[in-house]
């Protein structure tokens, strides 16, 4: 056989096994930072993850069939592909977040990076199958490796996303990782001996190489990121922090500032005001003497300090989901300037919490639903424009209550925003859409509804706003052609049709 004169020292079974449960999680985890990060730069998120996994999938099958041509010492090469592994996932989300950064050719790069690292992935546990095939019964050797590499592959999956990214970032996680590669390679120059008693000395000196490198790069990861997204903002990076939901950069520059949340833009300092009374005064205008108001989103508190405008508003409960997001609004000095205070108020209650889920749990009703979302560009913001959310708040407002909803770019994404209409509409609420400019946005979309038959507010309530009066106010309501109503699906919970549908008609203004 070819394999004689590398024939390992016998090492425990369940050394090697564990062996194979770290490298498909490290594998695994390479590939979710690939498709975290693709959809992050680019958008389309669900395409993005269903194209990398498949590759990499593909990929693996591309290293097993290779593994066949490693006829000669089988452990160093083992060992080889492992360090190799490490280095190229362990920089995947660096040189990725660069490539896009610095104008390089993104695509190229991701399936490089994909296909790569699924190759040498696929290469390992061939490998490792052979070095234990005098050890242990061929059927237990199979039926136990995959076990334990289909055990990696769940918990790469889960610790992910609720584990890894949200406390240590999308480079750090892979650094990490690679590092644990680098480390099962440096391991195993122990782990594997010739039986002749000569010991791997140079693939030990590359190992511990290896791990010195990733070190210094884990060491360095804040750094990496901020260099990284220093080209993703038009002005210079004042505050970024990683939550466990999202990365949260706010830009300052010579016009303002700018939040933007997992690289969307969500305002900007210098026209925020227009989105924001566009989004509240024509509903407070809608149910004179609102007292109880509820916001769905809204944690940076634009949209709290435009209703802090009403004598009369006794109770504000704002649900926001990430509680990064909520505090930075109100620690913040530039956050907290902006909102003017708004979520520290005594009428003020901050819940985080999902909006859909605290909805359908609470018993109070609003006489005014604000719904302040990010556009529906996954599945878990794509159910909260979905019949049963609307379904739910409809059932959370009092007789003459109404809401409102942001509702995407009915020029930039048209199809979309008739959709949301549409789908409002479906659950039996009366819909008066309307759309207002934002300069850094462009034209954007809202919906305001009640439950019964209403006409349009004439005037906003109060005077003195920065954007809207009544003739403005009146003019919300006229589309001209190019954003006329189209026919579109109801978006539901079983089928997303509005995630979709929004990724192809955004996809056509994004990068690729």
């Amino acid at each position: 056989m070819s394999d004689v004169n590398s024939t390992p020292r016998r090492p425990h079974p369940w050394a090697l096994f564990l062996t194979v449960f770290l490298i498909a999680t490290a594998g695994l985890v390479y590939e979710l930072v690939a498709g975290a990060v693709a959809s992050y730069v680019l958008g389309d998120s669900v395409t993005q993850f269903s194209l990398v996994i498949g590759l990499y999938l593909s990929a693996l099958g591309f290293g097993a069939y290779a593994s066949k041509f490693v006829e000669h010492s089988v452990a160093r090469r083992f060992i080889d592909v492992e360090l190799a592994t490490a280095l190229l996932g362990g920089v995947s989300a660096p040189l990725l977040l660069f490539a896009f950064a610095r104008g390089a050719s993104f695509h190229l790069v991701l399936w490089g990076v994909v296909l790569g690292t699924g190759t040498l992935v696929g290469l390992e546990l061939p490998l490792l199958m052979r070095l234990l095939r005098d050890q242990v019964v061929f059927k237990d050797l199979v039926a136990t490796a995959l076990l334990f590499d289909y055990l990696g592959a769940l918990a790469a999956s889960v610790l992910f996303a609720l584990l890894f990214v949200p406390n240590l970032g999308l480079i750090r996680t892979s650094l990490l990782f690679g590092l644990l590669n680098a480390l099962v390679g440096l391991g195993s120059t122990w782990l594997l001996v010739d039986e002749q008693g000569q010991s791997f000395r140079g693939a030990r000196l590359r190992a511990a190489a290896v791990v010195a490198f990733l070190l210094l790069l884990f060491s360095q990861a804040e750094r990496l990121t901020r260099a990284a997204e220093v080209a993703f903002y038009p002005d210079p990076i004042w505050f970024a922090e990683q939550s466990s939901y999202q990365r949260i950069v706010v830009s300052r520059g010579q016009a303002g500032f700018s939040l933007f949340l997992n690289n969307n833009l969500q305002f900007s300092s210098a026209d925020e005001h227009r989105y924001h009374e566009a989004l509240v005064h024509p509903v407070m205008a809608t149910v004179p003497n609102a007292r109880r108001v509820f916001i769905a989103g809204g944690g940076d508190g634009l949209a709290a300090r435009e209703v802090l405008r009403y004598p009369e508003v006794e109770r504000i409960l704002l649900v926001d989901l990430d509680p990064a997001i909520t505090r930075a609004s109100t620690t913040l000095e530039l956050l907290a300037a902006q909102n003017r205070g708004a979520l520290a108020d005594r009428r003020v209650q901050v819940v985080n919490d999902d909006a859909m889920s605290y909805l359908a749990r609470t018993g109070e009703r609003f006489d005014v639903l604000i719904v302040d979302f990010p556009d529906p560009n996954n599945l878990a913001l794509g159910k909260l424009f979905t019949t049963r959310f609307y379904s739910i708040a409809r059932d959370h407002l009092t007789p003459q209550g109404a809401m409102v909803v942001q509702s995407t770019s009915p020029y930039y994404s048209r199809g979309s925003f008739w959709c949301i209409v549409r789908t409002m509409e479906a659950t039996g609420l009366q819909v008066h859409p309307y759309h207002a400019l934002v300069p850094t946005f462009g034209e954007w979309g809202f919906a305001l509804a009640r439950a019964e038959p209403f006409s349009i507010p004439h005037a906003p309530r109060l005077g003195g706003l920065r954007f809207l009066d009544g003739v403005q106010l009146q003019a919300l309501f006229h589309f001209p052609p190019d954003m006329s109503r189209v026919d579109g699906p109801v978006n539901r919970l079983d089928n997303q049709a509005l995630v979709r549908l929004y990724e192809q008609e955004i996809g056509r203004y994004t990068a690729f």
